[in-house]
């Protein structure tokens, strides 16, 4: 168990090193796109739960570790260490918010329940992610809330991304006996969390989506 642990604790930071390396180029090839390698790191940190969950990483360390990427992140907002995971031109506390949204999810449910930690976090990661690279790319309608550019084509995205990343954690939890919420209520899910996207002032999206998306996975078992 030990030794898994251990080779759990190596994939997680290796995956880091290849997220934060492939963000890196992508702001190097192309940098007047200041969003992408953002996006780079917000959907490829969302892998880490599922690294954690196949390692068996226990509750203590995977507190831990959340802990310090999110003091991390902090310190990276608040001096630009790392520009490609924070300059995007506007005020947003996004990146703190999501590695606080992480850590909550793993008090509340680690080890015992990791399908609701593993669908706030990926909903946001997947769902979000994908928004916010889709929406700028395809001409659709637009509008503004608070502040933040919101597109038809970027809110298809994650509507379409959080009902496929749910479904396909149901089917996990069928595969290994587990209770999960029935497509439909997956559905009712991905709309609640889509709709939550729309409020992001500020990057607060971040924090308000997983823990909703958690809660409502919970509320929604049989």
């Amino acid at each position: 168990m030990v030794t898994q642990q251990l080779l759990g604790v190596a994939a997680v930071l290796a995956w880091l090193a290849a997220v934060l390396l492939t963000a890196l180029a992508v702001r190097r090839r192309w940098p007047q796109q200041k969003e992408w390698s953002r996006k780079v790191v917000h959907i490829g940190t969302g892998a880490v739960v599922l690294l954690a969950w196949a390692f068996a990483i226990p509750r203590g360390l995977a507190l831990g570790a959340a802990a310090l990427v999110t003091l991390g992140t902090a310190l990276n907002h608040r001096f630009r260490l790392l520009p490609a995971v924070e300059d995007v031109g506007r005020h947003s506390y996004g990146t703190i918010a999501y590695g606080a949204s992480i850590t909550i999810l793993l008090a509340l449910f680690w080890p015992q329940q990791p399908l609701p930690v593993a669908a706030g976090v990926l909903v946001m990661a997947c769902g979000d992610g994908l928004a916010g690279l889709v929406g700028p790319q395809i001409q659709s309608p637009r509008w503004q809330l608070f502040g933040q550019t919101k597109s038809l084509a970027g809110t298809a995205a994650m509507a379409l991304t959080s009902w496929l990343v749910l479904a396909l954690l149901i089917g996990v939890a069928q595969g290994t006996g587990a209770a999960a919420p029935s497509l439909v209520a997956a559905a009712a899910i991905a709309i609640a969390a889509t709709g939550l996207e729309q409020l992001s002032g500020f990057g607060l999206d971040n924090l308000s989506v997983p823990l909703a998306t958690a809660y409502l996975w919970q509320l929604a078992m049989p």
